[in-house]
């Protein structure tokens, strides 16, 4: 075999072309395509008929794929993923009067956020009265470990997702940003304990933050929902029953509508 020919095969061996090669297999299928075959997919999408078959069982082992004889259909695994998706998607929508309350009842400024890798995005932020500089906003990103809605969507979340953080680093974000791997794991030990986590200028000077997660059953934090306000003008552990039960009741009204 000749130097670009190894190099070829490497190429497709490695991983991100293998996920380039089944997200193209799966992108496929238009809007009116139930089955197709092996030689329609290689057709379609340009990679060899020979890898379009070896792809195609392994992604049927996973249920992303299924066959009726000689023909390959979109499997039941999509399905499922696009229902967890669309439930995501939903959730500002259920959320917002029962943030709304929030705010109204405390007065801080309310965030719901959700967990994307190693970072929390934020989906609404409902300002509060005299609120203080925060570095949210709607759609942006900050480094979960630094976060009140962070650190308790990661301490109900797998135990890989936490090895991806730690792996990431604890880099400083606030005045008093927990930097150290052994006391954030110990942190948020307590958080699953107690369902709630507090934030006391991780994220910004003057800040004080409690949240808690939003979850259905034992299922992964959907969200988390947090209140925020100035350091010595909120007693941040009053207003945590508050948060705790709005994001109890957020997740009732999903189970709700799952139901």
């Amino acid at each position: 075999m000749s130097p670009e020919e190894r190099n070829s095969s490497a190429s497709r061996d490695q991983p991100t072309s293998v996920v380039r090669r089944m997200s193209e297999l799966l992108t496929a299928f238009g809007p009116s395509d139930t089955y197709l075959g092996i030689n329609e997919l290689a057709r379609r999408t340009g990679i060899p008929k020979a890898t379009v078959s070896r792809l195609i069982k392994d992604m049927e082992r996973e249920r992303f794929v299924e066959r009726r004889g000689s023909q390959i259909g979109l499997g039941l695994k999509l399905f499922e993923l696009g229902e967890r998706a669309s439930r995501r998607r939903s959730v500002r929508e259920i959320a917002l009067p029962f943030l709304a309350d929030l705010r109204e009842a405390t007065g801080q400024t309310v965030h719901l956020a959700i967990l994307d890798g190693t970072e929390v995005v934020y989906v609404e932020i409902l300002r509060g009265r005299d609120a203080p500089w925060l570095p949210s906003g709607v759609g942006g990103r900050l480094p979960a470990h630094a976060t009140g809605v962070g650190k308790v969507l990661l301490a109900h979340s797998p135990p890989e997702v936490l090895d991806a953080v730690l792996a990431a680093g604890l880099t400083p974000v606030g005045p008093r940003t927990v930097t150290l791997p052994a006391p954030f794991v110990r942190q948020l030990r307590r958080i699953a304990e107690t369902g709630i986590a507090y934030e006391h200028e991780e994220s910004a000077p003057g800040v004080a933050c409690v949240a808690s997660s939003v979850r259905v059953g034992d299922d992964p934090p959907i969200a988390a929902v947090s209140a925020s306000g100035w350091i010595g003008k909120v007693d941040i552990r009053r207003v945590a029953p508050a948060v705790h039960t709005t994001a109890l009741t957020i997740a009732r009204a999903l189970a709700a509508i799952d139901a």
